[in-house]
């Protein structure tokens, strides 16, 4: 059976924005401040791959007791700026359950300097935190967090440099 050949090329479609970058558009609904998430930040050397990592991880503030669930996350970097878009908890197969919070890693190979950490909620609330990764020293500096200037924009995240974490080999 002979295929048809076409008479003109079929348009594409534009692509769409990611959705971390149409959600920094996007105005929240007027809510009071609730601390629901924290953003932790430590260096981790991982023994099968022999590297040494940056991590940023996002965690729950609630502890679960029946399941253990993982936050869905899609992060975007673009030079000095991170933007992290919480997209919901997804359950993890885990055969024994235990009391802990839901959280995410993400690890970097190459940060070394000042970073804009941006944790975004589908709502369209922001909030920032500042750091300074020094892998030569060791050390990782909380410079500031805030929300930026927004409507409606309010406090869900807190930010932290967990050095009990700082792994190194």
């Amino acid at each position: 059976m002979p295929l048809k050949n076409p008479k003109s090329i079929p348009k594409i479609p534009k692509t769409r924005k990611k959705k971390a970058l149409s959600a920094i558009d996007l105005i929240p609904q007027p809510k009071p401040d609730k601390i629901e998430y924290v953003c932790k930040t430590y260096f981790k050397y991982e023994m099968p791959t022999k590297k040494q990592y940056c991590v940023i991880a996002v965690e729950t503030v609630t502890a679960f007791a029946n399941f253990a669930y993982e936050i869905s996350i899609e992060w975007l970097r673009d030079k000095r700026e991170i933007n992290i878009l919480l997209a919901g908890l997804k359950a993890k197969t885990n055969m024994v359950p235990m009391v802990q919070p839901a959280k995410k890693e993400i690890f970097f190979e190459d940060l070394v300097g000042e970073y804009i950490i941006n944790i975004i909620k589908q709502d369209g609330a922001i909030n920032t935190g500042v750091f300074k990764f020094n892998i030569f020293n060791k050390e990782i500096k909380l410079i500031k967090n805030f929300k930026p200037k927004k409507k409606n924009n309010r406090f869900f995240c807190e930010f932290k440099v967990e050095e009990e974490e700082f792994n190194f080999n």
